[in-house]
């Protein structure tokens, strides 16, 4: 090996060690999986991957963090069946006191990806050619269908006062105490 080839190798991994592999990893398509290898493998042959990120975007709208969950990918005859459990926290604000918390949401999912196209699923979902299967979409259907139509922080939220607008959860306003005497 040249002298040239070694030092680009070095400055090459000098240059990828300054970036935490996390980084690296969910840049761009976090949840993208090969698959093609599984196109070969026996009936009943299967995969399990874990998947963990601080924070991680699902296109277009939607920001997670403390994103964890394993996917279970098995060979069937028709496709490949993937089960998944994905546990995610969203930033929220509750409907009735209009401050902002962490909600939590946790999926679970069946889908296959069948291997022909003119044997589509119900769902509509095939293996493409080049065998990589990008999940962002079909994780970020179910983390939003998890999601309350009307979120709220906590189950005893007192929300505001519907005169003066003061959060009843750090204490009565004036308007709250003269209602409860009358």
């Amino acid at each position: 090996m040249t002298s040239r080839i070694r030092y680009a190798i070095i400055l090459f991994v000098e240059i990828i060690s300054l970036f935490p592999i996390d980084a690296l990893a969910s840049h761009r398509f976090p949840l993208r999986i090969n698959v093609g290898y599984f196109h070969n493998l026996p009936i009943g042959s299967y995969r399990d991957i874990h998947f963990e990120f601080p924070d991680v975007q699902l296109p277009p709208d939607l920001d997670l963090k403390q994103f964890t969950g394993l996917i279970h990918i098995s060979r069937t005859p028709q496709g490949l069946l993937f089960e998944g459990n994905f546990q995610a926290v969203m930033p929220s604000e509750c409907v009735r006191c209009l401050e902002p918390f962490d909600l939590h949401l946790n999926i679970d999912f069946d889908e296959v990806f069948a291997y022909k196209t003119s044997s589509f699923t119900e769902s509509g979902l095939y293996v493409p050619e080049d065998g990589n299967i990008d999940l962002s979409p079909v994780i970020r259907e179910y983390m939003m269908l998890d999601n309350p139509m009307k979120p709220i922080c906590k189950p005893d939220c007192q929300g505001l006062c519907t005169v003066c607008g003061e959060d009843l959860n750090l204490g009565a306003c004036e308007h709250e105490a003269r209602i409860q005497f009358d």
